[in-house]
């Protein structure tokens, strides 16, 4: 007999520590309440059969030689490579068919990939009773987008989809593997808005970035920029590539603001953490350069918006959505501010999508 289980994990905003993942960094998030559910049952042989609400193109695989797919079909390698890594671990697993449905937007930024990938790992575990620790758990959906998909992201995504926690951050310490959730003020709301131009991670900017990041960590002569400090950094500039100099300093300032924030946000000063919201946007734009037009004029536009405490680019860039921390009485009304202003300045149409802290995975 068939066993059927659904799952449910949601996507996630980057407040602050970008890029700082990969760098044996810090960095908090959010899990939002925004996610991918996945309705699946087990299936007698051994295929994978997925489904999606986001794409025509339906796949039936054998379980056995799996291989990455491309084209029309290429979005189902999230959940294939979940189970791919699961069987190289070991664990005892059958056929199964999967139907994903989700209402994060996809090419925001908000890591819908990862919210995939744990929403499968976990309608998994569910339908062959497996037993995996939330962390292990975080790993082996990173290592389905790392070694199957073939990006390389840090393990952030996938914790904040598993550890967040309604009201609260996630504080992800990247090279300890120290996870916290931190109360966000509760006079505050998050609203997202997409700049309307699609994030693409598959490129190659991601990863020339963190080879960028590599080489600077080199040249200072030390394992990771996590162990540099800006003093550090600055009295070693004239030594210096230039352009590794510029993202060295993003990544080094991203850490130090990641743990100005945390004071900030057990303070309860929703301002004071925006501004260092502010501050690494800018960052982004100028040291990183993973911005675009798009997303400086959304976040020039919420400075000026009455309600907006702070506000930047959220997740790996390059388009996508910025996250602002707003009032909540004023979520609404600065969302359509932010709206009408950015369309007047770009032609483009974005959207808003006023947000809330959540659970994770379940």
């Amino acid at each position: 007999m068939n066993h059927s289980a659904t799952s449910r994990a949601p996507g996630r905003v980057e407040l602050l520590g970008n890029h700082t993942d990969y760098n044996e960094g810090v960095v908090l998030s959010a899990a939002i309440n925004y996610a991918v559910t996945a309705r699946g049952e087990t299936l007698p042989e051994r295929r994978a059969r997925v489904n999606s609400e986001f794409s025509s193109e339906a796949v039936d695989v054998a379980l056995d030689g799996l291989d990455l797919l491309a084209g029309e079909s290429a979005w189902a390698n999230y959940s294939l490579g979940v189970a791919v890594m699961l069987r190289e671990e070991n664990y005892q697993l059958g056929g199964f068919s999967v139907q994903l449905e989700s209402n994060l937007p996809a090419g925001a930024g908000l890591s819908s990939s990862a919210a995939l990938e744990v929403a499968t790992a976990r309608l998994l575990m569910k339908l062959y009773s497996l037993k995996i620790d939330p962390l292990h758990l975080a790993k082996i959906c990173r290592r389905a987008e790392n070694d199957f998909v073939g990006v390389k992201c840090g393990l952030l995504d996938q914790v904040s989809s598993i550890f967040g926690k309604k009201g609260q951050a996630v504080y992800l310490d990247c090279r300890s593997e120290e996870i916290d959730n931190i109360p966000l003020p509760p006079d505050t709301a998050l609203l997202v808005f997409h700049c309307g131009v699609a994030h693409r991670l598959v490129g190659g900017e991601y990863n020339e970035r963190r080879e960028q990041c590599f080489a600077a960590a080199a040249a200072l002569g030390v394992p990771a920029l996590r162990d540099v400090t800006g003093e550090q950094l600055e009295a070693a500039r004239g030594r210096l590539d230039p352009l590794i100099y510029r993202r060295a300093a993003h990544i080094v300032g991203e850490n130090e603001r990641v743990f100005a924030g945390i004071e900030a946000l057990r303070r309860g000063d929703g301002k004071a953490f925006g501004e260092l919201m502010f501050i690494s946007h800018e960052s982004s734009r100028t040291n990183f350069e993973n911005s675009t037009p798009e997303l400086d004029a959304l976040v020039e536009i919420a400075r000026d918006e009455p309600g907006v405490y702070g506000s930047r680019l959220t997740g790996g860039g390059f388009g996508g959505a910025t996250i602002s921390l707003v009032e909540r009485s004023r979520v609404e009304e600065v969302a359509r501010g932010i709206d009408a202003k950015y369309t007047a300045r770009t032609g483009n149409r974005g959207r808003a999508y006023p947000c809330e802290s959540a659970d994770g995975a379940e």
